[in-house]
């Protein structure tokens, strides 16, 4: 077996919200350790089928050991959720599926390994890719984007306000030589965040590499087209479940859902109807669910997670 240990948050109630079925088709936009797909397959038993996406080759690898038992029912595809429907119904050949799942962020073996650079807590090299065939890595985002744009991200992402600063101190470390370790990155920001404000909240580089890991991978624009792209390739009455983990990603799929359930988009001053939008999906979860006590005293990490539920009309 693998060393690829990952525990899903909300592995019951997410996988509930898609109601599997004998027959029915299920995506896991995010495999993840597997057990979110291995819930959905023994749910779905004896002829579910399920589709498995993940950017991550050891995540798929993994997954196929533990899916080892539904074997025949389960195709895994190494590639990016945002390309939802291309692969359902292009490369997979089928029109519609009956439940799609989301599970966003980062799992726990790849915060946990070193080297993949995702980590404030270990130093390596700066990396951050979630594909790790991708070229673009935090190293290079770090020494060629601009000032303006790393202090953009900083605080559009990570929501920290120390983010002009410590772009600033970014650029006075790289014109000296590049940044190339995580530990480096993280005496920069130490440096960059005044003493008083160090001493208060999570660790100070948390809001830093989370906005990093984000634009490196282009996660909020990958989920904002795979969210409405689920939606399309559902079937009437199927479910997409969404398991957030911060406010970016959580304001996505609530304004993607609020809007996908409106049968008027039109602005508010214009007294007829011209968009001739309709809603596609009812909403399950007006408001999110969040973990359960007995989660989070077995899971820490799924202390900010969000699970939010629409269903196809």
């Amino acid at each position: 077996m693998s060393d690829f240990h990952h525990i899903s948050v909300f592995g019951v109630e997410a996988v509930d919200a898609l109601q599997p079925i004998s027959g029915g088709i299920y995506v896991d936009c995010t495999l993840g350790g597997a057990g979110h797909s291995e819930r959905i397959l023994a749910q779905s038993a004896p002829e579910g089928l399920l589709i498995g996406i993940d950017q991550d080759p050891k995540a798929i690898a993994h997954a196929r050991e533990v899916l080892q038992p539904f074997e025949g029912r389960y195709t895994l595809i190494h590639s990016n959720f945002r390309h939802l429907r291309r692969i359902v119904q292009i490369d997979l050949g089928m029109s519609h599926v009956d439940g799609v799942l989301f599970d966003l962020g980062v799992s726990s073996p790849q915060l946990d390994e070193g080297e993949r650079g995702f980590s404030y807590k270990q130093d390596a090299p700066l990396d951050m890719r979630m594909d790790p065939a991708q070229s673009f890595s935090a190293y290079d985002l770090l020494n060629t984007w601009s000032e303006e744009e790393i202090a953009r991200i900083i605080w559009e992402y990570g929501e920290e306000r120390f983010a002009r600063r410590i772009a600033s101190f970014i650029v006075k470390e790289r014109n000296l030589g590049p940044v190339e370790t995580t530990g480096q990155l993280v005496d920069i920001i130490k440096a960059a965040i005044p003493a008083a404000a160090r001493r208060e909240g999570p660790h100070p580089a948390k809001r830093t590499f989370q906005a990093i890991r984000i634009a490196v991978n282009d996660e909020l624009n990958a989920f904002a087209e795979a969210v409405r792209d689920a939606v399309e390739i559902l079937k009437p009455g199927g479910r997409v479940a969404v398991i957030t983990f911060h406010s970016l990603e959580d304001r996505i799929a609530k304004q993607s859902f609020q809007e996908l359930a409106k049968d008027c988009i039109c602005p508010p001053e214009l007294p007829i109807c011209q968009c001739n939008h309709r809603a596609k999906v009812r909403l399950i979860t007006r408001k999110p669910i969040s973990p359960s006590g007995e989660e989070l005293a077995r899971n820490p990490r799924a202390r900010s997670a969000k699970l939010r539920i629409a269903e196809k009309i």
